[in-house]
């Protein structure tokens, strides 16, 4: 048998063996061993409830995170087909119920749940939270689409608020230097995680507000737990944002994290290197753009010059040929005089015709008029003559008048005395009224 146990140092008495008890020394993994067979006959199955914090999942499928309260947390795993069989998706700060098997992680000596079974238990306190400022700001039109703006197509400069220890500011800064070298870069230095972080971020955007030298404003942070990034969630960080001079793009955490921020910022990108992006368009595309207008231009003065070459070409023949220029001339004065001789002698045949169908409708349509007209006469003379008053003083009547010519119809028109004058057939007689009687 190996004697496993350790010297005492400086020469110092082994406590063990003066106690005459020798202590098992454990290999590391037998150790790790001992207490998951421990935890197993003690504790699992077990179900536990607490508050998501840290959740990411793998390409592989199986899900890591922590399980935590006030009181502590537990680094937990969760493997695909577990995974799959979830009717909800786990969120940083959502309170849920778990069911699995403690175990420890030999690979790092951890404490681990391996996750069974996942409900839903409830909102966690710091969820509760940020849903009922969301909420709040929402109903005060802070999120408002109507009121965000476009970002700058070329930004003169560009601004970044981040910590200068964050790894997101390496990958803004890289992304920028890849993209656009040539536009300036302005670093507005906060603290990105703790009690001061929000103050700091909102003092440092004021601060660029103030000095009016950016085009664009990115405000970055890695991914993180929902308690890493709660400082993105502060009202007077979220009215801070709303009021910015140019446009601002959040870009915090990973594609699934959301802070107030990102409802707040004029354009919302997944990861602070997709901030970056978002904000500039490679120089190799203006480039390409400049190539190609160019390309256009040349191309367009070349036809253009063509084609006053070809005009020129033209004026110049004409004119130095002016023989050839009159002869073309003459041939078309000609054509022209012999359309215009042609039309007129159309015309007057057209005319020609014109009469001659009048002159035959005439002599058709002739006697059929006179015959008519000659009727009508003779129908008219007969009328006038039965109205004749001659016809009527034949038949004995007598017309009588007073002195002016009027005609005395009644006697009423007379007097006593009165000189009358009647026309009968042969003459007239002038007459004095010496009675009136009635009839």
């Amino acid at each position: 048998m190996v004697d496993t146990s350790f010297p005492a140092a400086d020469g110092a008495a082994d406590p063990d063996v003066a106690s005459g008890v020798r202590m098992r020394v454990w290999p590391v993994g037998s150790l790790l061993r001992a207490i998951a067979v421990s935890l197993e006959a003690r504790f699992n199955p077990v179900a536990v409830q607490g508050e998501v914090s840290g959740f990411s999942r793998a390409p592989s499928g199986h899900c890591y995170f922590s399980l935590k309260d006030e009181q502590g947390q537990i680094r937990c795993a969760m493997f695909r087909r577990t995974a799959s069989l979830l009717d909800f998706s786990p969120r940083d700060g959502q309170l849920v119920e778990l069911r699995g098997r403690l175990g420890v992680y030999d690979a790092r000596g951890e404490l681990q749940l391996v996750v069974e079974s996942m409900r839903q238990a409830g909102q966690g306190s710091l969820f509760e939270e940020f849903l009922k400022l969301k909420a709040r700001l929402e109903s005060e039109g802070l999120f408002d689409p109507a009121r965000k703006r476009s970002l700058p197509l070329m930004p003169r400069s560009i601004g970044v608020v981040t910590s200068l220890g964050a790894a997101a500011l390496h990958d803004v800064v890289t992304a920028l230097q890849r993209r656009v070298p040539h536009i300036p870069v302005v670093i507005y230095p906060a603290s990105v995680q703790g009690t001061q972080a929000a103050a700091e971020l909102r003092e440092a955007l004021l601060k660029a507000y103030s000095r009016d030298e950016v085009d664009v404003i990115l405000l970055v942070r890695g991914g993180g737990a929902m308690e890493d990034l709660w400082a993105f969630n502060d009202e007077r960080l979220a009215r801070a944002i709303v009021g910015s001079t140019v446009p601002l793009i959040s870009g915090v955490g990973h594609e699934t994290d959301f802070t107030i921020a990102d409802f707040c910022a004029d354009v919302r990108a997944p990861t602070p290197t997709a901030a970056a992006e978002l904000c500039a368009e490679p120089v190799s595309v203006w480039l390409d753009l400049l190539a190609s207008l160019a390309l256009r231009l040349q191309n367009g003065v070349e036809q253009q010059s063509q084609s006053q070459n070809q005009r020129l070409d033209a004026v110049t023949a004409r004119f130095s040929r002016p023989s050839h220029f009159i002869t073309r001339q003459r041939s078309r004065l000609a054509t022209h005089g012999l359309q215009l001789q042609h039309a007129g002698q159309t015309v007057l045949a057209r005319l020609g015709r014109d009469l001659q169908d009048l002159e035959t409708q005439f002599k058709a349509t002739l006697p059929d008029n006179f015959k008519s007209r000659k009727w009508q006469l003779d129908n008219a003379g007969q009328r006038l003559e039965s109205v004749n008053p001659a016809l009527v003083l034949a038949r004995g009547y007598a017309l009588l008048t007073d002195v002016e010519g009027k005609a005395i119809i009644s006697k009423k028109q007379t007097h006593m005395g009165q000189p009358v004058r009647a026309t009968l057939e042969d003459g007239e007689v002038d007459l004095t009224v010496v009675a009136q009687r009635l009839i």
